[in-house]
Order: C-alpha cells, then structure tokens, then sequence
C-alpha cells in the first residue's frame, strides 16, 4: 500500500471511530475524498478534502469536522503534525523515516512500483491510429499513435484489461482512388509512358513500390483490361500493401495493434444489418424528417423523409440518419455496427476512440448506440487529438518527397529517432496544438523535456558506475541496497526528491482514471527537475554529493535513493514507450 493510500485508510478510520463515538454522524456512506500533495510544500506533506466532502452528510461546517479529526490523526505514529487551512482542509506532515521506508518498496518492486487493481480486470478496448490505408504514417497520423498506445501502457499498469484495436475504413471512396492510382503505377512499372499523376489520384513515390510488386506478382494481367475486372483485385492487393506498410511504419515506434478490423468485414458479415434490426427491435427507428441545420442559410431546403435512429432519447442533440435518400447506408452505420459487434460479440463494456479534433461530434453520436446496445451498460469515451505543426530551426515544414504531402512518420525517426518522437507528443495536453521542431528536440538543453528526463536516467546510471569503484557489484544490485538503513537521508532536499518519488503510483492512477498519459511525461519532466537540482547542490559543496569516498554508510544510503530514482524514471518511460539511456551522446537517436 502506498503512502497516499495508507493516509486515505488512516483518515477513513478514524471517520468511523467518530461515527461509533456519535461524535460524527454521517447521513450516508463516507464519499471519496482526496489525499494528494499540497500545491506549497510549507503546507506539509499531505494535503486531506474529507472535511469539505462530507460537510453536507454531517450537517457541520468542515472545520468542525476537521476539528474532531486532529486528535484522531495526531495520534498516529506515522505522523508528526497536523494542521487545519482555510475552511477545513486538513494538511499532514510526516515523519521522515516514513518516506525513507518508501525507497525499499520501490527497489522491491523495481519496474513494476507503482503498479495498481484499480481497474479490477475490466475489458477496455482502445482504437487508434486508425487511418485509412492510402499512404504511410504521417506527422498527422502520430500524435494519436503515441496517444492511444501510451493510454493502453497506462491503462494496464492501472489493472485494466487492454486490447489495442485498428479499425479502418477498406470499402470507401477513398480506397477506390487508391486501387486506379496503383493500377496507374502498375503500368508504369510494365513500361508505359503513364506522365504526370492526374489530379484526384494520390502522387506520393510510395505507390511506385506497390504499381511494381502488383506488375512482379500478375504480369500483364491487368493490363488494357477495364476498369471493372481489376478494380476489386487491385483494390484487395492495394489495401494489403498498405497495412503492411502502415504495421512496418508503426513498429519503428514500436507500437503494435492486437486486433486489426475493418469495414468490408462488417459490410460481408451482415454486422450492420445485424446492428439495424437490434435498434429496430428496440422501437429505436423510424421514418421522420429532420429540421434544417442550425445556423446555416439553406433557401432550397426542403424536408425529406429519412431513416432515423432515435438518438435523442439517449442524450442527443437530434435524431440521426441512418439511410441517405437513396436508401443506402450513411457514414455512421458501419461506426454504429462497429461497436454492437464490441458489445454484443467481443465483450466489450468499456471503449475509448482516439481521435483528431476534426471528429469533434463522434462522441455524441456514438453514445446513443452504445447505451441502446447495452441497455446503458456499456460506456463508450473518446480523447481528441490536436494538430501538430513541424518546424526545423523554426521554419514551418510540410512537404515530404516520398508521400507527396505530410512529413512521414519514418522521416520523423530517422531525424531525432523513435524516443524522441514518442515522448515529445506527450509534452502538451492531448486538447493543444504541438510545436514539433525537429531542431529543438534534439538540443541537448534542460528547455529539451527529452533530453531533461532522459539525462537524468543517465546520470543516475553513471553514479551506479563509479559507485562501482568503491562497492563490489553484490553491494550495489537493488535487493542488497532495499537492505540498507537510509537513516542518513534527512537533508531537505533528499527527503525532497523521495516525496516526488512516493508519488509515482498516485499519478499512475490519477492519469488512468483521466486517461490522460499526458501526465505521465508532466510527472518525469518534475521528478528530472527536482533531481537535477539536488546533483548540482554537489557542484557547490562536496559534501552533498551521491558518492562521499570518505563516508561509504552516507554513501550507501544515497546510492538507494539513486537507484530509486533511475528506477521510477525507467519505470514511467517504459509507460510512455520509451528506451532509457544509460549513457548521453552526441549522435541524438541513440540517445533520445
């Protein structure tokens, strides 16, 4: 149990020994409340709502409350002092060896610290990336790459069961262009003099690859044949390439899909007339007209008779179409059938879509179907991602030879290397557009997050090297040094650096509960700085520093800290999909 949720327990009791005292009667069970670091570190070391949560279910004002609880807390041995702020807010500082004790579960635990049941096995799938396969990853794309596959790291850390899905649309418009722009570079490769790529086709030099394979794998098969015989063959071989390619994309950042689905499956399995009849069923469709949209001018306007699916009656805005007028389906049924197939076959109570800011509707749509599928059981979320904009030596930068339009995501990592690009997507709330300057992410300067916390991992590693000039290597391993007394660790700022430590699986929740991975990368950016700061205190004074020749005890004690920290930092990278170094260097992809 952590220190955070030891406090939680401490104050839980001793609300309910005020409660059996009749000192304190509660009108219902005791709410959540909050136990979290203080935002001034001269408010102590915890910082407690309870008084404030409970005020209206005790009928008294939060500082009596908090009133009765100080003696109560004042008698636990772990902690030193208490003290009321404000309305009632109850701040606790305690005893120091209480934080020291913390630096043996860390060493204990080693990657896993930090580790939680808060997810108590719940299904969750998450979909991301999700592009349509007409071209590589781009800049565009790896924003929500990072994002939703950092989310599944997080998620699972938190005690939920992840499953890491691709959904892409094989069956649209878009894919049709894509299977003529193949077929043009098909006849390419067989020697024709195709010209410049027409308008409405995808140029990138990446198709050129796909025209020849085509060529190499059927000959002149396809060749002066119409349109209707090789649409379908080409299009099936095009959209193979392409996932190949995008999964080949994908892994230079190491991430890896567990289920990859797409629409022509659900189109073929009958998964969206399926999805239709569930809300037929259910008396959730009708023939109606819809209203004009809201704050456009449309004087030829004129109301059609539509199939629509009865959205409002769980939240929204309208009721939906689900047929065009033409009868055929509308965008949103293979979405609606898409996520049916996840609750009614996978399993699935629980779903996050990872998404740019352009599908800023999705979530009020997607929710009706949801709730209607699984009588309101099921719960469905979606994170939106922003823009991101390339810069070198700040200079906006865009155009890449190989795709024909955005910087791709191989051209990304072979600048700054895959480190780098993960972590510097994390560096700004998901909500945020993000500055990606391929210049800066490579300085070697504290303003570089990459560089900061990757720095402070390696310094970390070249204290354990020369500590190996004074200790023997059994000495030194994290199981010998859980063993040591750290007594000797009372300075401010060691006792300092352990509470950002101890706070570690507290993030971990907090972010899980948000989905929020953002702040798994805001939490090393703080633990590097505060690290770095208590290094440079040695610069001034030897005495300060991690390895004291003359004092091995003082030593010792400070090596456990090292390794606590180097632990924690590689613990929470390893969240964010990154490699810690153990060793800085001048050529930046090894070392980012």
């Amino acid at each position: 149990m952590t220190i955070f949720k030891t406090i939680h327990t401490v104050v839980a009791t001793a609300i309910d020994e005020l409660q059996k005292s009749g000192a304190l009667a509660l009108s219902g069970p005791l709410p959540n409340f909050n136990v979290e670091p203080p935002r001034e570190a001269t408010h102590g070391d915890v910082a407690i709502n309870v008084a404030m949560v409970v005020t209206k279910l005790a009928g008294m004002p939060p500082r009596a409350i908090a009133e009765l609880l100080k003696p109560k807390l004042e008698t636990n041995p772990i902690i030193a002092k208490v003290d009321i702020a404000g309305p009632g807010f109850i701040n606790l500082t305690l005893k120091p060896e209480i934080w020291r004790e913390e630096l043996k579960e860390i060493l204990s635990n080693g990657l896993h610290y930090g580790d939680s049941a808060l997810g108590k096995r719940e299904k969750v799938n998450v979909e991301f990336v999700s592009a349509n396969p007409t071209g590589p990853m781009h800049a565009g794309h790896v924003r929500g790459a990072v994002l939703g596959d950092t989310l599944c790291s997080l998620l699972k850390k938190a005690g939920y069961d992840v499953t890491r899905e691709y959904y892409f649309n094989d069956a649209g418009v878009q894919v049709d262009v894509l299977a003529r722009t193949v077929h043009l570079r098909y006849r390419e490769a067989l020697g024709e003099a195709v010209g410049d790529i027409p308008e409405g086709l995808y140029p990138g030099e990446y198709l050129k690859d796909v025209g020849t394979a085509l060529a190499q794998r059927d000959g002149k098969k396809w060749q002066g044949k119409p349109e209707t015989e090789w649409l379908n063959p080409v299009r099936e071989f095009a959209v193979a390439a392409m996932m190949k390619m995008i999964r080949d994309d994908l892994d230079l950042i190491d991430i890896h899909h567990d289920v990859f689905t797409n629409e022509r499956e659900l189109i073929e399995n009958g998964m969206i007339e399926k999805a239709f009849k569930i809300l037929q069923d259910k008396d959730l469709i009708y023939v109606g007209t819809l209203p004009p949209p809201k704050g456009k001018e449309m004087k030829d306007w004129e109301p059609v008779p539509l199939t629509l699916f009865r959205s409002s009656k769980f939240g929204d805005s309208t009721d939906r179409p689900l047929k065009k007028r033409d009868g055929n389906w509308t965008y949103l049924m293979p979405d609606i059938a898409y996520h049916y197939d996840m609750i009614a076959n996978r399993g699935f109570n629980y779903m996050i879509n990872v998404l740019g800011t352009d599908h800023g509707g999705y979530l009020d749509r997607m929710r009706p179907p949801v709730a209607a599928f699984s009588d309101g059981k099921a719960r469905i979320d979606v994170i939106f991602n922003n823009i991101v904009k390339l810069f070198k030596n700040g200079e906006p930068i865009k155009i890449s030879k190989r795709s024909g339009n955005l910087i791709t995501l191989r051209e990304m990592v072979e600048q700054v290397g895959a480190g780098a690009v993960r972590f510097y997507m994390l560096t700004r709330t998901p909500e945020s557009e993000l500055d990606f300057d391929f210049a800066k992410v490579v300085e070697q300067t504290r303003d570089n997050p990459v560089f900061y916390v990757q720095y402070a991992h390696a310094r970390c590693c070249s204290i354990m090297r020369h500590a190996a000039e004074l200790f023997i290597p059994a000495e030194l391993t994290s199981d010998a040094l859980a063993q040591i007394d750290t007594g000797a660790l009372n300075s401010p700022e060691e006792l300092g650096l352990i509470k950002v430590l101890a706070n570690w699986p507290r993030v971990v929740e907090a972010a899980a509960l948000a989905r929020e991975p953002h702040r798994i990368a805001f939490y090393l950016m703080e633990l590097a700085a505060v690290f770095h700061a208590v290094w440079h205190k040695g610069n001034d004074n030897a005495s300060l520093r991690f390895i004291v020749p003359d004092a091995k005890d003082l030593t010792r004690a400070r090596l456990v800290l090292i390794k606590a920290v180097q632990t924690v930092i590689a613990g929470g990278l390893a969240v964010m999909g990154c490699k810690p170094v153990e060793e800085m260097r001048n050529d930046r992809p090894e070392a980012a």
